[in-house]
């Protein structure tokens, strides 16, 4: 008994440094075997062994007393086969045979053993290395010719070496049911095997356990596989073939930039996350392989090159309505007609001369009346009116239909020299807008007259 107390602790210190399951629903069977011992002694049982003056003592009196009571065969003399059904729970069936040659504190012949055992097992922990149960059952015990039936109930302990490899300690008191089949103790000590579980892919992780039961897996990420080993399962990796860092989620980044090269549209180079891993070298917020000026800021509509200014007025060309032409901010880049330019336009106007009494433009008239198309060109958004003007000699209307026939002949002629013709508005007057009396021949002469004016 000193020997077994010994391999008891023995055993209890190496499996304190190991982590194996019981038996489970991975392991739903377990085959156990080794050698068994009875003894009768303390059982406190005289009922049966009086009247042949054998004795036994009080209840557990002399429990270990292994060289005085136990019967032991020295062969494997137990085989017990159980399974595992839920919650802790085992159930099974035990053999085992001795041959009994101490009854009691008295020698006898030997006498033959025979135990069928049905059992009923449960275990107090899981995924441990150390198992403890209970177990109840019951059977039928042969000694010799002479058979009854009894009621049992022991304690035990697993120890698991390996996944599957054990060594099972266990103690149990068979109750007779008759007296003359006399009660005892039987002890087991023995190999048990865990079998059972199913491993559809093989990674060594039971299915049940197994997140990816279909696929050969690693045990750190529940059975599930890191193809490009980096660390991260194939299920949290953005690029499961690929390895890469945590930051990641297990895609590369070679250019290190923080983004992942399988965003990044210029892998190579550094840049920025908002241009998708791209480099900005004049920091306009155009990716450089998108900028025409990459060394030098523009906006993103115009390339990433900055806006010109043709003709330096200070209005960009896009917003320029004169591009080539200097001018004001207030006129959209374009010049604006000044009162100068204004009296000046009119000075040539008024000289412009007609046929009496028609409307034909006189040839004499064709240098003003080019002066005038230059200043028009020079302001080449800004509108104008032709007015035209009569004195007060001839019916008043007359005079209007003449007036407005002038006008629209000086517009006419501009036209068809290049001016665009939404410039340009016709009106007529008559004798009504006069600047000098019509009581003198001068006066009169003034009044004859054709107007440009800017419209504002």
């Amino acid at each position: 008994m000193k020997h077994l107390c010994k391999l008891l602790v023995v055993a209890l210190v190496f499996l304190g440094f190991n982590s194996i399951q019981a038996q489970d629903e991975n392991n739903p069977w377990q085959v156990s075997f080794g050698v068994n011992a009875i003894d009768v002694y303390p059982t406190g049982d005289d009922s049966a062994l009086q009247n042949f003056g054998f004795e036994t003592g009080s209840v557990f009196s002399e429990y270990f007393n292994a060289t005085d009571h136990w019967n032991i065969l020295p062969s494997v003399s137990y085989i017990a086969v159980s399974r595992y059904v839920g919650d802790g729970f085992t159930v099974g069936a035990r053999g085992s045979l001795n041959r009994i040659d101490k009854l009691g504190d008295v020698r006898v012949d030997n006498l033959s053993h025979y135990a069928l055992d049905g059992t009923i097992k449960y275990a107090f922990l899981k995924n441990t290395t150390v198992d403890p149960f209970v177990e109840i059952g019951g059977g039928y015990t042969w000694v010799d010719e002479i058979g009854a039936g009894t009621v049992n109930g022991g304690i035990g302990v697993n120890f698991w070496f390996t996944e599957n490899i054990g060594l099972t300690l266990q103690t149990q008191y068979k109750h007779a049911f008759e007296d003359y089949l006399v009660k005892h103790f039987q002890h087991l000590a023995g190999v048990s095997i865990k079998f059972g579980g199913t491993d559809t892919d093989g990674d060594g992780i039971y299915d049940k356990d197994d997140a990816c039961p279909e696929v050969a897996g690693l045990e750190a990420f529940n059975g599930c596989p890191d193809s490009d080993g980096d660390g991260i399962e194939d299920a949290k990796d953005d690029c499961p073939n690929e390895a890469g860092s945590k930051e990641m989620n297990g895609c590369p980044d070679a250019d290190g930039d923080g983004v992942a090269d399988k965003d990044d549209a210029c892998p190579s180079e550094a840049g920025l996350a908002e241009l998708a891993g791209c480099p900005d070298a004049d920091g306009d917020g155009v990716a450089d392989k998108d900028d025409d000026c990459p060394s030098e800021a523009g906006p993103a509509e115009n390339k990433g090159c900055p806006w010109p200014d043709t003709d330096g007025d200070g209005v960009l060309d896009k917003d320029d309505q004169c591009p080539d032409v200097a001018g004001t901010v207030a006129n959209n880049g374009c010049p604006e007609v000044t009162e100068e330019v204004q009296k000046q336009l009119n000075d040539y106007a008024r000289t412009i001369l007609f046929d009496t009494g028609k409307s034909s433009i006189k040839a004499e008239s064709t240098s003003v009346m080019v002066d005038i198309i230059q200043i028009l060109n020079e302001y080449p958004t800004a509108k104008f009116t032709v007015e035209g003007h009569t004195d007060s000699v001839g019916s008043a209307k007359l005079n209007q239909k003449l007036s407005e026939e002038r006008a629209n002949s000086v517009r006419d002629f501009l036209i068809d020299k290049g001016i665009g013709a939404d410039r340009l508005n016709a009106i007529g007057y008559g004798e009504d807008k006069p600047i000098a009396t019509n009581n003198t021949r001068s006066g009169r002469k003034q009044n004859r007259r054709v107007e440009i004016n800017l419209i504002k």
